[in-house]
């Protein structure tokens, strides 16, 4: 009996030691960031910025011939609440950011929206010292800007650089910044993605972690685990305005493209290609001979652009940009933004599903990107059983607003039926179906009546002054 009590003591014992072991190596697998820091904490700056305040609004003003009597009590009543006009206004505190000090010279990187309108950009160091900074350069599409202090005098700290092309989902990431105020505040996470692209930012693509960003922290380093800076903290999505698990940076290669534009010209310029892109679907992809959904298909040619000029065309697919893969639409724009301005480059298409090549040379891309174009009254209307619609001519107005060599019909109507479940809608211009360009509200009769039955067709629509290609099918 003693020998057993012996025996299951020993084996306590033992499984005891395991559970603490493996506590102590996942406690010993945690980064450390104490030393990062340590070591960087001073290379960090807190941003605030003030502007001129704006003229008094028209409604906290009188209307002419109803002003107050100097020393009136009325006078006196509309000069507490609304301020006396006669009086110089103080400059008001605008925004508060993070940036991060580039070289020991005095360089400094942080958000274009940290600094955007600002009369005056303050740059308070950890020593508590306070530079007003000149702006030398910003660029909102990229939403970095760079300022320059006089650092002579001081012992700046500068950061190290790294290479965002070498993070990895998974990674650990640390970011320094001032949320809410709260100066050289450190937060943890990991790389959530890589490449992400948001609606309102197409040339730059974001790194994506759970790192904890609030109002404030805009503008501030992101440092992998070797203390190399490798993004500047920029966004977050939220539904309430705080932190709720992901935020976005932008990665140090794009910031540095930036900074060297600044540099040697004052500004930033991109390369343009000149189409309306969207991405493929499943649907899509079997109807442009695609084994699985990738690509850019470009839904619309920009007239007189590069493109334009290369002989790209609406239902082309871009699968590579100067051998660059394009996986989807998003990936197109930071590639083409990238590319040296009048450079020739190479594109990899499907254009009714073969292969094949086409050369361009990419311009400047324009202030003005967006194209536009509308609706008016019809002319003449054609019902369409076999897809349950009815289509109109375009009228000499909207043929003018499509642009030259450019034709399509709209839709007047829809009814339950193939066109409602592709997602038709009645006001669309039909430009083109199943790749094939429709001139008039007859001949979309004709192609009609040709279409085949039980497979996806593609059909460009615009709306809304937009291009994007549905599918189609028509059962059996």
């Amino acid at each position: 009996m003693t020998q057993y009590k012996t025996t299951g003591a020993m084996v306590m014992a033992l499984l005891m030691w395991l559970m603490l072991s493996s506590a102590v190596q996942a406690r010993g697998g945690l980064p450390e960031f104490t030393e990062l820091v340590a070591e960087n904490g001073d290379a960090v700056v807190n941003i605030s910025t003030t502007s001129k305040p704006k003229e008094m609004a028209s409604s906290q003003q009188l209307p002419p011939g109803m002003e107050m009597p100097e020393g009136t009590p009325f006078d006196d009543f509309f000069k507490r609440f609304f301020g006396d006009p006669s009086q110089p206004r103080a400059p008001q505190p605008n925004s508060l950011g993070s940036g991060f000090v580039l070289s020991e010279d005095g360089f400094i990187l942080t958000n274009h929206h940290v600094i955007k309108d600002a009369d005056e950009i303050i740059v308070r160091f950890s020593d508590r010292t306070e530079l007003v900074a000149e702006l030398l350069g910003s660029d909102e599409r990229s939403d970095v800007a760079l300022l320059k202090v006089d650092a002579e005098g001081m012992d700046l700290k500068a950061v190290k650089l790294g290479d965002s092309n070498d993070l990895q989902v998974g990674e650990w990431v640390l970011a320094i910044g001032s949320p809410f105020g709260f100066d050289y505040s450190a937060t943890a996470g990991i790389v959530s993605a890589l490449g992400r692209s948001l609606p309102s930012d197409s040339y730059v693509p974001f790194i994506q972690t759970d790192v904890a960003i609030n109002p404030g922290n805009s503008g501030g380093p992101l440092f992998n685990l070797d203390g190399e800076v490798v993004g500047i903290n920029s966004q977050i999505y939220s539904r309430t305005g705080g932190f709720m698990g992901v935020s976005f940076a932008i990665p140090v290669d794009t910031v540095m493209n930036v900074v060297e534009q600044i540099k040697e010209q004052g500004y930033v310029s991109r390369g343009w290609l000149g189409v309306v892109i969207q991405d493929v679907t499943r649907e899509l992809a079997e109807s442009f001979g695609l084994s699985k959904p990738r690509g850019a298909l470009v839904s619309r040619v920009v007239a007189g652009s590069p493109a334009e000029k290369a002989g790209f065309e609406a239902g082309d697919v871009i699968l590579k940009f100067d051998d660059r893969i394009v996986d989807s639409s998003s990936d197109l724009p930071p590639i083409v933004g990238r590319t040296e301005i009048g450079k020739n480059s190479t594109a990899e298409i499907m254009r009714n599903n073969k292969k094949m090549t086409l050369s361009v040379v990419a311009e400047e891309l324009p202030e003005d990107e967006q194209v536009a174009s509308g609706a008016a009254p019809r002319t003449g209307e054609f019902y369409n059983s076999r897809l349950a619609i009815e289509v109109t001519d375009l009228t000499a107005e909207q043929r003018a607003e499509l642009g030259p060599n450019q034709s399509g019909v709209e839709v007047r109507k829809i009814e339950s039926g193939p066109a409602a479940l592709a997602g038709i809608v009645p006001g669309d211009i039909l430009l083109s179906i199943n790749n094939q360009k429709i001139v008039d509200a007859k001949q979309f009769m004709e192609l009609a009546e040709q279409l085949p039955t039980n497979k996806a067709i593609p059909v460009l629509v615009q709306r809304s002054g937009a291009s994007q290609f549905l599918a189609l099918k028509i059962p059996e």
